[in-house]
């Protein structure tokens, strides 16, 4: 191949160029998890609630203490696992910045083994290192980015998982809990609701990995649908003794 001048390259990289989805964003994971963990969770705690033979109005009361404790409980959750993780890489990144002034020379080598280990010939890596170690704060991004695998612009946001998460669950949750809400008297239309939710949950989660849309759907059914059955027959097993 031909040695490319400086704007052969910039106009062939933006020719060729093209957009990926986000997979570092602090908002899908809380979101899917959310919406599942909501539906899952408040279709088997008020199916066992249904198998204990309770009324209506108990039902519908646990259906919306296990909306609330749980979306509460997921946003404080994922708030706090995010922030975490977060303070963790800040201060990693708060290390290398000290290891960048106090010892300039290593972290230059450190960079160009890092070039020679994937192929590089070591003068061409010495000399890459060396013109991206020219600007500190330059420098600090490539080294988070090989050595931590990081990037300290695209950290996700405690507030936006939390929020996510939030609100997911509390859709989730509300799937099965819908028709008692609109007057139903039997377990069957939120079971019948809740199987389309599962499944369509699962079905719109396959469009972000590499699985067929049925598969997703009835995976998530299944897991969803075994969570359920035996709450409802521990329910129906214990709910007798409880008076």
């Amino acid at each position: 191949m031909m040695p490319m001048s400086a704007q052969d390259i910039a106009e062939t990289a933006e020719a060729y160029k093209h957009d990926h989805r986000d997979v570092n964003g602090g908002w899908l994971r809380p979101a899917v998890f959310g919406a599942m963990d909501g539906l899952v969770s408040n279709f088997a705690l008020m199916s066992g609630v249904v198998g204990g033979h309770a009324s209506n109005n108990v039902v519908v009361l646990t259906g919306l203490a296990g909306l609330a404790a749980g979306a509460f409980s997921m946003a404080a959750g994922e708030y706090t696992s995010v922030a975490s993780q977060r303070e963790l890489v800040q201060a990693e990144l708060e290390i290398e910045r000290r290891e960048l002034l106090r010892n300039p020379e290593a972290e230059l080598a450190e960079l160009a083994q890092l070039y020679v280990d994937r192929g590089v010939e070591p003068r061409l890596a010495f000399e890459v290192a060396q013109q991206l170690s020219a600007d500190p704060e330059r420098a600090l991004d490539v080294h988070a980015r090989e050595e931590l695998g990081i990037d300290p612009d695209d950290l996700p946001s405690p507030l936006v998982a939390a929020v996510s998460s939030f609100i997911s669950f509390g859709l989730g949750a509300l799937l099965p809990l819908l028709p008692y809400l609109l007057g139903a008297t039997s377990l069957l239309p939120a079971v019948v609701l809740s199987v389309a939710g599962l499944f369509l949950c699962g079905a719109v989660v396959s469009k972000v990995t590499a699985r067929t849309w049925w598969f997703s759907g009835l995976r998530q059914l299944a897991l969803g649908g075994a969570a359920a059955g035996v709450t409802f027959l521990l329910g129906q097993l214990i709910g007798g003794h409880v008076g």
